[in-house]
């Protein structure tokens, strides 16, 4: 009975969907922010059935209401693994990769050596696998917080560097000729023209870091961690089988990465209001 009602709801979720889609409303705000959501909760309507109505062990895959009673249960728990995770591994890292890529990036701007010797070796040195560079960085800088900040640093310093070189050469050829023009040197021309201009490619490059960032400070705990944090906790409650916890770090984990990529995309929004991608038709 449990696995018919889910199947229901998801059949009726989808013809509204589906109604949502056909509708004069499509466009609006409200139809596009419940659209996801309704989506959403179909899935976790249909996982909750199968899990039901299969009689599914829990050691295999939880249901959604087990998952949710752990988080509810272990909410100190959880704090303590996102608090060593996300603001100490994950935020900080991300804060100074995404700063030293700029940084970076405007220096090769200025070196003919650096363009035709560092790109490539970023380029490098991104396809390196994660789970190789981990555990070096761990030996290095310790079981602590620092060492998952150090993967990070790895993770989003070359998509960021990546992006930011490509937007700086985004200025046209006559704007610059017109800032020449007007006698302005190379750091007025940076800061008034070429920075503005490689805005969307910048952040091209946050959001593609925000997820990295979380799965860096997270892959990089399962290779030495103090008793706390997403990846430990994940390692070991896997171990001893208990699967519903793994389940709601990965939640909160989920979570984190939607609304930090949501909030990037917020600012870009904000900051870069002016390019054709974020006009409204």
């Amino acid at each position: 009975m449990i696995l018919w009602g889910a199947i229901l709801f998801w059949l009726a979720a989808w013809a509204v969907n589906a109604a949502l889609a056909r509708s004069r409303y499509r466009d609006t705000r409200a139809v596009r922010l419940l659209a996801p959501v309704l989506f959403g909760l179909t899935i976790l309507v249909l996982w909750q059935g199968l899990v039901r109505g299969l009689n599914v062990s829990p050691v295999i895959l939880p249901a959604p209401t087990d998952v949710a009673q752990r988080i509810a249960s272990d909410s100190g728990v959880l704090w303590e693994d996102f608090s060593q995770t996300v603001l100490k591994g994950a935020l900080s890292g991300y804060l100074i990769g995404a700063s030293a890529a700029v940084l970076t990036a405007i220096a090769i701007d200025r070196s003919t050596f650096l363009t035709r010797g560092l790109l490539p070796v970023g380029n490098f040195v991104a396809a390196l696998p994660i789970v190789g560079i981990a555990p070096i960085l761990v030996n290095w800088f310790g079981f602590d917080w620092h060492s998952k900040a150090a993967v990070v640093v790895v993770m989003v310093f070359f998509p960021i560097l990546v992006n930011t070189v490509q937007g700086l050469s985004e200025a046209g050829a006559m704007q610059k000729d017109l800032m020449r023009t007007y006698a302005a040197s190379y750091w007025q021309t940076l800061w008034k023209l070429r920075l503005p201009a490689a805005m969307p490619f910048l952040f091209n490059g946050f959001k593609i870091a925000t997820t990295l960032a979380l799965i860096g400070a997270i892959v990089a705990e399962y290779f030495g961690s103090p008793t706390r944090g997403m990846g430990f906790r994940i390692s070991t409650g896997v171990g001893r089988l208990s699967i519903d916890l793994v389940w709601a770090e990965i939640a909160v984990a989920a979570l984190t990465g939607s609304v930090a990529y949501g909030l990037v995309a917020l600012a870009e929004r904000r900051v870069t209001f002016w390019h054709p991608s974020q006009r409204k038709t």
